[in-house]
């Protein structure tokens, strides 16, 4: 092919092109409106949808959950019809069937975040926790639940450090949640010397703790022995506190009631006795240790002398 028919050849093709562009200019730019009006109307909705469902009371976390999902879905209804306007229906067939076969292999290679993302959305809807509970997970760590998601739980300990917990381990593991029931026991274990009147130690201890901060009122405190320990008679002390996401002096309580029951021991003459052990020397085979002083001392005179 000569190149003056070459020229001709592509000026011809690129004229084609050009005519079918302006032919087909009105579907596109009817389509990127569309989609573009659909863009803001879906996010328009998402932020009236989240604060309609935070005034009906309902979870901030299920709140945004439910009001992106309206966004996706209003979005994709944009995408299609703006597709449809450029008649590429059989091409949104093909996405549709490329997509679920992209997902397909995703969920095999991602199956961790899969699996986290599927606990998000079942800890959103069942809420075994919330925003602002205390939570102990199976391998220790606790703290505040600061934020809920699709793939994780901040956590932020009460050393200050943030922890993200997958979703999937507190969903498939035990967890402890300490705020949903709206109250804690503290327990305080203590001992008194075994010369000491129990009936007074009882009487004492339980007047001693019968007003720290944050005690249920008309929740009596109370008070168990234990045993008999190696220098003490022990017990236990249970106290029952409010403990909420609003209210949690679980920590001040327990300090308070430490304080007070020292206190009120040393005003009465308690003893709460250290741990003593007697050394023995006369066992088989050994000597008292009352003769090998007497001994000792005897080699000290000998050796001035």
């Amino acid at each position: 092919m000569s190149t003056p028919k070459l020229f001709e050849t592509v000026a011809n093709k690129l004229e084609d092109w050009l005519t079918a562009f302006v032919a087909y200019l009105p579907n596109l730019v009817l389509a990127v409106f569309i989609f573009v009006v659909f863009l803001f109307v879906a996010r328009f909705i998402e932020r009236f949808s989240k604060k309609q469902l935070i005034h009906i009371h309902l979870d901030e976390t299920i709140s945004r959950f439910l009001s992106r999902l309206i966004f996706l879905g209003i979005l994709t209804g944009g995408l299609m019809l703006s597709l449809s306007i450029l008649n590429l229906t059989g091409t949104v067939t093909s996405i549709l069937a490329g997509l679920g076969i992209i997902g397909l292999a995703l969920g095999f290679a991602f199956q961790d975040t899969a699996a986290n993302f599927m606990s998000g959305i079942y800890i959103t809807f069942q809420q075994p926790y919330a925003i602002g509970d205390v939570i102990e997970t199976h391998d220790g760590i606790m703290g505040n639940v600061v934020d809920v998601n699709l793939r994780v739980t901040k956590v932020k300990t009460f050393d200050g450090p943030m922890v993200y917990v997958p979703n999937r381990f507190l969903f498939q593991e035990n967890f402890t949640n300490y705020t949903e029931e709206g109250r804690r026991r503290i327990r305080i274990d203590c001992g008194v010397s075994y010369g000491e009147n129990l009936e007074l130690v009882e009487k004492v201890a339980l007047e001693a703790v019968s007003e720290v901060p944050g005690k249920i009122r008309g929740e009596d405190v109370s008070l168990f022995w234990k045993g008999f320990g190696d220098s003490s008679i022990d017990f236990s002390v249970n106290i029952w506190l409010e403990y909420s996401r609003e209210n949690r002096t679980y920590i001040l309580a327990k300090n308070q009631a430490i304080k007070n029951i020292k206190k009120a021991f040393d005003e009465h003459g308690i003893t709460i006795p250290f741990p003593i052990r007697t050394l023995d020397f006369g066992i088989k085979g050994g000597e008292k240790f009352s003769e090998q002083l007497d001994k000792s001392q005897l080699s000290i005179r000998n050796t001035k002398d």
